[in-house]
């Protein structure tokens, strides 16, 4: 094996932290991405109603966040959306999201997927690493930024009529493969569009979109963007750790440390590729340490049975 084609994930460089004199005193904003993240990576995807057994379940252990669904991708995700929405299936205290692409047509579906919602966040997100600037989209820095000012911008303009509480949340998507100087750069300017306030805060989202660097290296550029983000005391952090190295779980640990107040994961870990956090690792982690979760864990053994039988995937016998 040639070890010698691989290069190593850069460091932050001049950078001073501080999280790692930290520790963790609360649970963080969970937010399920079971309904979108995981359901891709199923073999067989859930149907509308298995969908609703499932957000059922969520909503039965106390997530209040839930992202159910990618609205423009099919009719399946729109269906359900309508269905959560038009037979009022959504607790008061909970929040559903939805992912959108940065495309006009695809913000429109995903618009009308969210019509008369409660509460709805509106997660816009478009690819930022150097080689899909390059060589899939063939654009300059420039062109890329100005992709998702617009996008942003129609989003907010079809949404200022919505009754409902409307929240927004971006992602430069492959983030993890970003430099930091590109990401700070276009989160600042979709923020400057949505110009939120601590009254009403806006969500960016930090995917580790491939896990590819060790959980502390992960931590360094959070609390870098954090760092220099513009209106910080508006803003929500978000993290989205991917499990490529197995260590998702450490990553949003420290994620939390450095910053981050919102994780978006699944049950058990399900998604594509190596999977995506497992929030139930991770808040029996914090639960271990004397802090109050924020799920109701008491009923885990119902809640792997559905699991299981929803996506057809055994939870290994000895899952941390």
């Amino acid at each position: 094996m040639s070890f010698k084609k691989y290069q190593q994930y850069p460091n932050v460089q001049n950078f001073k932290r501080e999280w790692a004199d930290k520790t963790i005193t609360h649970a963080p904003i969970y937010c399920s991405v079971d309904l979108r993240d995981g359901n891709q990576a199923l073999i067989n995807p859930l149907t509308v109603e298995q969908k609703l057994e499932y957000f059922k379940a969520l909503v039965k252990m106390g997530f209040k966040q839930i992202e159910v669904s990618y609205p423009s991708a099919s009719d399946t995700d729109f269906n359900f959306t309508r269905k959560l929405i038009e037979e009022d299936l959504v607790p008061d205290d909970v929040a559903i999201q939805i992912l959108i692409p940065a495309k006009k047509e695809w913000i429109k579906k995903s618009v009308e997927a969210m019509k008369d919602v409660k509460n709805g966040i509106f997660h816009l997100y478009n690819p930022t690493n150097e080689f899909q600037r390059r060589v899939v989209f063939q654009k300059s820095d420039d062109e890329i930024i100005q992709m998702a000012i617009e996008a942003m911008q129609y989003l907010v303009e079809l949404t200022k009529d919505f009754k409902g509480k409307v929240t927004y949340q971006y992602s430069p998507e492959s983030f993890s493969q970003t430099t930091l100087e590109f990401a700070v750069k276009i989160c600042n300017e979709v923020i400057n569009v949505v110009k939120p306030t601590v009254e009403n805060k806006m969500i960016i989202n930090l995917p580790n979109t491939l896990e590819a660097c060790m959980p502390n290296v992960y931590a360094d550029r959070i609390e870098w963007m954090c760092k220099n983000l513009h209106n910080r005391e508006a803003l929500i952090i978000s993290v989205h750790p991917h499990n490529d190295r197995g260590t998702s779980v450490a990553s949003a640990e420290l994620a939390l440390l450095a910053g981050a107040q919102k994780v978006e994961g699944t049950l058990f870990g399900n998604g594509e590729r190596a999977g995506n956090l497992d929030i139930i690792n991770f808040a029996f982690n914090i639960y271990s340490q004397g802090i109050d979760p924020k799920l109701d864990l008491s009923i885990i053994d119902e809640v792997k049975a559905m699991y299981e039988e929803k996506t057809q995937i055994l939870v290994h016998p000895r899952h941390p």
